[in-house]
């Protein structure tokens, strides 16, 4: 009775839900739990003696090895031709470093302390867009930047940097990733999202290839063998979920929920390897996700403070 009597006086009913939104967002928070378990993955395969060189080989020979089973140029003709290969080769060496970086920086390094440092991509993104893609950041960008940046050095302190070496892998790691996320940008102008997913582990596998005899060591067990396998099922699936993600929900929605790997990878890192962030490294976290967020919602934190006072 109360919904008819509302309906009969005018009263616009409640927008439904848009399921699609929903399945979304379920994906994006389903990603971070993948990329978190590739990080920890690679980290137990450094406990057990395996060269992170070689870890990074195989994430990426696994990872080429699926998608060119579906992306190639008898299923898809014409996802090879790219208009400006040097810069898909020079993205996927970055992604390649950018995780090289990464597993030799798990060697010791804590996994919330590795994932909240590659957080910091973002920021260098906004700072770098300037010079090299002509898309200068306003002041309130350049706010978030430097206090993101901030965060990174309660992170990285000098005492730490010091004890912890390991620490500059994942500051390349940060660097490499962000210079990637700018490449990928550029190449989307030019290029089908196809063939830079195609592109994407060949170049770093190619150049990785004539040294696997120095790094190869034979995996000591098939649990071993199953964790290298793993490390590229990890990170294709992770990337897969965010493709359907970003297909069924606008990326400010998402974009958010992916500073939940931060959250899984202090759980995986308590759990497996008895890993308890330092106070330092929770406030670092906190500072870094605080001005993601801000980054995320610029235009609409700008237009709040546009808008005239009443």
């Amino acid at each position: 009775m109360a919904q008819g009597a509302n309906l009969a006086q005018g009263a616009t009913p409640a927008p439904r839900r848009d399921p699609r939104r929903l399945v979304g967002i379920a994906l994006m928070c389903a990603a971070p739990v993948f990329f978190a378990s590739l990080d920890a993955t690679g980290k137990r395969l450094a406990a057990e003696g395996v060269d992170p060189l070689l870890t990074t080989f195989m994430r990426y020979a696994v990872n080429v090895a699926l998608v060119t089973a579906v992306l190639n140029p008898v299923t898809r003709p014409g996802v090879a031709q790219t208009r400006r290969l040097p810069l898909q080769v020079l993205r996927s060496l970055l992604l390649f470093g950018s995780t090289a970086c990464n597993f030799l920086a798990l060697r010791s390094l804590q996994l919330a302390e590795t994932v909240s440092i590659q957080f910091a991509a973002p920021l260098a993104v906004a700072l770098l867009a300037g010079p090299l893609l002509g898309e200068w950041s306003s002041r309130l960008r350049l706010a978030a930047v430097a206090t993101g940046f901030l965060g990174v050095l309660v992170i990285v302190r000098p005492g730490a940097l010091a004890a912890q070496p390991a620490m500059l892998f994942s500051l390349g790691n940060m660097l490499c990733y962000a210079l990637y996320l700018i490449v990928t940008r550029k190449l989307a102008a030019t290029d089908s999202s196809a063939t830079t997913v195609f592109y994407t582990g060949l170049a770093g596998l190619a150049v990785m290839g004539p040294f696997l005899p120095w790094i190869w060591t034979a995996p000591a067990s098939a649990a071993v063998w199953a964790m290298l396998v793993a490390v590229g099922l990890f990170g294709t699936a992770g990337h897969f979920l965010l493709v359907l993600a970003h297909a069924r929900a606008p990326a400010s929605l998402l974009a958010p929920l992916i500073y939940t790997q931060i959250l899984w990878s202090m759980l995986l890192g308590a759990w497996l390897f008895g890993d308890v962030p330092s106070p330092w490294t929770l406030l670092g976290a906190l500072i870094i996700v605080a001005s993601g967020l801000v980054l995320i919602g610029e235009d609409r934190i700008a237009r709040r403070w546009a808008r005239p006072r009443a």
